[in-house]
């Protein structure tokens, strides 16, 4: 039988490498909206709901930039808001901060694009309802780019008052370079458990848990056979990935086990790195307080 995640699995708090941390708790408080939880020596914790931890930045010593589209690895995290009134207000204050924005209508979502001070990928984005989404004749999820109505999001957000994420912001998914869609399938479907959604030919592809647009998107958009990320390049340490029960965990980690990788024990989280070098942290619902 394929391996199959559990249809409650959700992503958690992502951790990012960057180069100046004081700058980049300033983009991400007053141009993303996020709040400062916590903060220890060279590391600060981020919220929308003062609770738990959406964005975890990690500052280095001697980290370089990475060009873009140049490595495998971190393409963007997405953020995702409750509704398109916190969206329309997430534009209002881009705008406010003369942000460079791309947008996209994909059919299942409205998203904005931007990139934070080191060249990390951001999507802020809503979903719509689920209800909504469309099928293929393959059965696959129906997605598009298409140009956002941002007349429609300012107008539902008129009025109102910015006030930074709101509470029920989460991380909705993320989505990586690979130098090889193949393998990375291999990893996250075949391994870990996710499910493909929606794919386009052999440039991308879309998997995800319960049935959801996609937790994880892989895409070969930087070339085929392109060299992982450096440790030593600003990017993505690690995003989490969030198991309903200490049985599911355990049913991951035989996979994980079984295809001969490295399960690592530490902070109480389980530590396993996809083909691009990125750890993926593995943590059950009840222990997911960071």
């Amino acid at each position: 039988m394929s391996a199959v995640l559990h249809p409650s699995t959700e992503l958690g708090h992502v951790s990012l490498r960057i180069r100046n941390l004081a700058r980049s708790v300033r983009f991400y408080t007053e141009v993303i909206g996020l709040k400062m939880l916590r903060q220890q020596g060279r590391v600060a914790e981020l919220t929308a709901d003062g609770k738990h931890t959406l964005l975890m930045l990690e500052e280095v010593e001697g980290l370089i930039q990475q060009p873009e589209r140049t490595a495998a690895g971190l393409y963007h995290f997405a953020i995702l808001v409750p509704d398109r009134k916190s969206l329309g207000l997430v534009i209002r204050n881009l705008i406010s901060h003369n942000i460079p924005v791309g947008q996209g209508d994909h059919l299942v979502s409205e998203a904005l694009y931007l990139s934070d001070p080191d060249n990390n990928g951001i999507e802020i984005y809503a979903d719509r309802p689920r209800d909504t989404w469309k099928r293929d004749e393959k059965g696959e999820i129906m997605m598009t780019t298409d140009p956002v109505d941002v007349d429609g999001l300012l107008a539902v957000s008129e009025g109102s008052e910015w006030n930074g994420l709101p509470a029920g912001t989460v991380i909705g998914h993320v989505h990586f370079h690979v130098s090889n869609l193949q393998e990375a399938k291999r990893f996250y479907c075949d391994v870990l458990g996710f499910e493909l959604t929606a794919h386009y030919g052999n440039a991308a592809m879309f998997i995800s848990a319960g049935g959801y647009h996609h937790h994880i998107g892989l895409n070969v958009w930087a070339g085929v056979g392109v060299p992982n990320t450096p440790r030593h390049a600003a990017g993505m340490n690690y995003f989490t990935v969030v198991l309903p029960s200490e049985e599911e965990l355990k049913v991951v980690g035989d996979r994980i086990h079984a295809a001969g990788l490295t399960l690592e024990e530490r902070d109480g989280a389980f530590y396993v790195k996809d083909p691009s070098d990125i750890e993926v942290r593995l943590v059950v619902q009840s222990a997911n307080n960071k």
